[in-house]
């Protein structure tokens, strides 16, 4: 692909995503939910299925609401509530370090720097940048295997690492789509870009796509 046309190409994907389930922590964010649900729920997301995050995120902010609320809560308490989540005991541990550190670091607030994000226990890059593009609509650009692969699959990068192709994009793609880039090529990835034989019959931007990688399609 032209690096030229990656506005045409979003257009196309968001156009054929229309009316299709959005991820998670993107439609907490339209609910116009406070950075600390967004970061709460990002950490939950980690290896566990949407359907699952969701649940867990309500049941976990229906005990609590801020990081002093949550913090008075017991790990076994928060375990329970965010079961069966991935490696829920971690992290059940890595929520209540973070509400401690809100509350002693920051005045409860969650900070809108990636850099002062990436200081707290759980929070990587992926986690860091989603919390800034969403919660605070800031410069953040979310890398995840989704990003990272189709972004390689499409041409419009050449990289090795998600951590490459996040500097690879905040190079190249323009950023009044760096806030969107994200949810629409998880949903994108989900939907018909998939890891396994896409569905290229189906892609609205397969007459752009270089299919880097693609052994099978369907």
């Amino acid at each position: 692909m032209k690096d030229k046309d990656i506005g045409k190409i979003i257009g196309l994907i968001e156009s054929e995503l229309a009316g299709r389930e959005l991820p998670i922590v993107t439609l907490l964010a339209e609910e116009k939910s406070d950075p600390f649900k967004i970061l709460v729920s990002t950490l939950l997301s980690l290896r566990t299925k949407d359907e699952v995050t969701a649940l867990a995120t309500e049941r976990l902010f229906a005990l609590a609401k801020t990081p002093e609320e949550m913090a008075k809560l017991t790990k076994e308490t928060i375990q329970q509530a965010i079961y069966p989540v991935g490696f829920y005991r971690n992290k059940s541990g890595t929520i209540l370090e973070v509400c401690h550190t809100l509350m002693e670091r920051y005045n409860s607030r969650v900070p809108d720097s990636i850099d002062e994000l990436l200081t707290m226990r759980g929070v990587g890059r992926k986690t860091a940048n989603l919390v800034v593009a969403l919660g605070f609509n800031g410069p953040g650009i979310c890398v995840d295997v989704h990003v990272h692969r189709i972004s390689n699959r499409l041409g419009f990068v050449e990289t090795k690492t998600p951590e490459e192709t996040e500097r690879v994009l905040r190079e190249k793609l323009p950023t009044q789509y760096w806030i969107k880039y994200n949810t629409l090529m998880v949903s994108f990835g989900r939907n018909i870009c998939r890891p396994v034989s896409p569905l290229c019959s189906l892609c609205p931007v397969f007459g752009f796509c270089e299919r880097t990688g693609v052994k099978k399609s369907r």
